[in-house]
């Protein structure tokens, strides 16, 4: 078995995800078992293209909430919450406290989307 290493870790939405393997199923002319097990689930799991995406990104990150990183704002793509309690339960696993006004400001951006 081929032993790798890391050379970068980065968190990636769903919609990135799905690029990926678009490149890599053009690259490698076919897919692992496990490659088609992940695409089959975003086909079924991703409610927008990378193009959209990449704006919400773009968006959010321009909020400049405090504590509020890459890893968070791949989530609330990755959800697309339609509720502040929604993005409260998103935000239960995370040592982050966003205040009401910031969960606000993110749920009209994600609203557009």
């Amino acid at each position: 078995m081929i032993q790798g290493e890391i050379v970068e870790e980065k968190s990636m939405n769903v919609a990135e995800v799905k690029e990926e393997l678009k490149k890599i199923k053009k690259r490698d002319k076919e897919l692992g078992f496990r490659a088609n097990k992940t695409e089959e689930y975003l086909q079924a799991a991703c409610k927008i293209d990378q193009k959209r995406a990449k704006e919400l990104y773009e968006k959010l990150e321009n909020l400049k909430i405090p504590r509020f990183k890459d890893i968070h704002i791949n989530k609330i793509i990755d959800i697309l919450p339609k509720t502040i309690e929604d993005i409260q339960i998103m935000f239960q696993g995370y040592p982050i406290t966003i205040t009401q006004e910031n969960i606000k400001k993110i749920l009209d951006i994600v609203k557009e989307y």
